[in-house]
């Protein structure tokens, strides 16, 4: 296999299962918002202040349609998913992974967090975590090539399942 594809939710673990399965499978690992922030010299949230919702998708795509890599695990923004031309093209790199996290656990995750300062967009008005939830989780579904139920796994379990489901 070329490469591995995270996605999911804000706080589904994507970066910190990505690091972890990148080492245990040598792997590179890349980051999709170290990527935009790099590239753009500005932390996510204030793209999103500065560009509104619409534009932070749009730099967001431009900048995932530039990866080009091999035998890498790469972390996308829980955003990824409203950019199409992005997304078809990293599945063209590898396995879309899907981390599918229940919507409390997501909460836990974020409670007592400031979601806006980690750059989680809030798209068509999204005022709660629940919205959010509802309105991506059929994007991260369509997109996915396999999803793995992370609810009730610990780091080490998560790493375990993307790697026996990506080496069927």
């Amino acid at each position: 296999m070329d490469n591995i594809i995270l996605i999911g939710m804000p706080a589904s673990g994507k970066s910190t299962a990505g690091v972890l399965l990148a080492k245990l499978i040598g792997f590179d690992y890349v980051d999709g918002d170290l990527i935009i922030q790099n590239n753009e010299k500005k932390f996510l949230y204030e793209i999103i202040e500065s560009e509104g919702c619409e534009g932070f998708i749009q730099i967001e795509q431009k900048n995932l349609l530039t990866i080009n890599c091999r035998h890498s695990v790469i972390s996308t923004g829980g955003s990824a998913i409203y950019g199409d031309k992005a997304m078809r093209h990293l599945k063209t790199l590898g396995k879309v992974v899907y981390l599918k996290v229940s919507l409390n656990e997501i909460e836990r995750r974020l409670k007592g967090k400031d979601i806006f300062k980690r750059g989680v967009l809030m798209r068509n008005k999204c005022a709660t975590v629940a919205a959010l939830y509802a309105e991506r989780v059929p994007l991260y579904e369509k997109y996915a090539d396999i999803t793995i139920d992370c609810t009730n796994l610990d780091l080490d379990d998560t790493v375990k399942h993307i790697i026996e489901a990506t080496t069927k």
